[in-house]
């Protein structure tokens, strides 16, 4: 059905389209996900006033565009929660970079088949640059310390 020579195009073609494909989806979904949350606030909203609740005692929509305003965070832990996803995502993104030139350097013997690596690999580091400029200065990447 399908030999080496045109699987490989085949594969190097289909990667990007799902993944811009999955890209598009995820954020209708996460467009439809927000909207519903909203809608919701509203109802039960309009149903505490509708049973005599002063609206001024009510807590805000949830209108903000941030997601981490939704989940109540304040500013300090809403970058810190920024620069540690985006630590995360470079280390794993450089990791498969690195995996990937491994590998195709080990089962490839042609020259040079190991710099497909490098792509991943500089996506890693551009990410693991990003943590570090976005993170919180003067504070560390732990979690917040609590005391009793």
């Amino acid at each position: 059905m399908f030999d080496s020579e045109s699987f490989v195009p085949f594969l190097v073609f289909s990667i990007p389209i799902i993944a811009i494909v999955g890209g598009i989806t995820v954020a209708v979904v996460k467009a439809i996900g927000r909207q519903r949350l909203v809608e919701l606030a509203q109802q039960e909203r309009i149903a505490a006033i509708q049973r005599g609740v002063d609206p001024s005692k009510l807590p805000p929509l949830p209108m903000d565009d941030d997601d981490m305003s939704v989940l109540g965070l304040s500013g300090p832990e809403r970058d810190r929660r920024r620069a540690q996803g985006l630590l995360i995502g470079g280390i794993v993104t450089l990791s498969v970079g690195i995996g990937v030139g491994v590998f195709l350097s080990l089962v490839e013997r042609s020259e040079n088949v190991w710099a497909v690596g490098i792509i991943p690999g500089a996506v890693g580091v551009a990410l693991l640059l990003s943590a570090w400029i976005v993170s919180p200065k003067g504070g560390s990447m732990q979690g917040p310390s609590r005391t009793s």
